[in-house]
């Protein structure tokens, strides 16, 4: 079967990205992980022996990043859907979960541990009608948020992936409401045509 010109032009603007030839290199899973480096760069999200829920791991990427900031003593525990090789350092979960045995999968997992930061760089599979994109991939913004809630230690973290439109502003207020700050990032390695950035909660005002 031919692929059709937006699929080409995809593959060739996939294999021309400079983050995609500069991860092989490093010897990364995915181009992803400079997002997150340029978050943590700026924001300093990791200190040694935190403990880290990564929310839409697969292949990898930011789970390898913070099991390199976070040490020894830290943990990842890291959900997707999708396989992702295990490593060091990273509890992996296969799973959907919004549902409840990936849910307790996770508490099972964190035995008591309390979670310094949730991160999820989590997107549905874009159609490319807005009218359908936004409030799918706001719908995994929000059980990020649920999520969060939940897990989240006092004064803990929360970064997402989103995309603006519909919604974004009601996230914010809500956000502001739980949080002591909220701030968004929109890393160098993001596409420029991408509507993604990243909203950073910081300081959680609630114990879970």
């Amino acid at each position: 079967m031919a692929r059709s010109k937006s699929s080409a032009s995809w593959l060739k603007e996939h294999f021309d990205d400079y983050y995609v030839n500069k991860a092989k290199q490093d010897g990364y899973r995915s181009r992803a992980i400079y997002k997150l480096q340029e978050i943590d760069e700026k924001d300093k999200l990791f200190e040694k022996g935190m403990a880290v829920v990564d929310l839409g791991a697969a292949p990898g990427g930011w789970s390898q990043w913070t099991t390199h900031k976070v040490g020894s003593n830290g943990r990842v525990f890291a959900l997707d859907i999708l396989p992702v090789e295990p490593f060091a350092g990273v509890t992996f979960i296969q799973g959907d979960f919004q549902e409840d045995e990936v849910y307790q999968s996770l508490v099972d997992s964190l035995a008591g541990r309390e979670v310094d930061l949730v991160m999820s760089d989590m997107a549905p599979n874009m159609t490319g009608n807005s009218a359908v994109d936004i409030p799918r991939a706001m719908y995994l913004v929000e059980l990020s948020v649920d999520l969060a809630d939940q897990v989240l230690r006092k004064k803990g973290d929360l970064l997402m992936k989103v995309f603006q439109g519909e919604g974004y502003d009601v996230l914010l207020r809500n956000l502001k409401k739980k949080y002591t700050k909220v701030v968004t990032r929109k890393p160098k390695a993001s596409r420029p045509r991408s509507k993604e950035i990243y909203v950073l909660a910081r300081g959680k005002k609630e114990a879970p």
